[in-house]
């Protein structure tokens, strides 16, 4: 059998965190360089993402063990 060990609170936080940080590092929003059509899908996404209800989990989720199929 295998021992669960959930993360910590705060140690969840911080991955979600410096995760975020580099996408937007990584998508930072200067799409001048892309093709017209990559350009408006990330548009598009932008705007979704403003529009729409956030899929960050609550830290509960993110900190329970999970459970293995029998």
């Amino acid at each position: 059998m295998t021992e669960h060990h959930p993360i910590a609170p705060e140690h969840a936080r911080a991955i979600c965190e410096e995760i975020g940080e580099r996408l937007r590092y990584v998508l930072r929003g200067d799409y001048d360089d892309l093709p017209p059509r990559l350009r408006q899908l990330m548009d598009q996404l932008a705007q979704l993402d403003r529009d729409g209800p956030s899929l960050v989990p609550e830290m509960e989720d993110m900190t329970r063990p999970l459970v293995e199929a029998a």
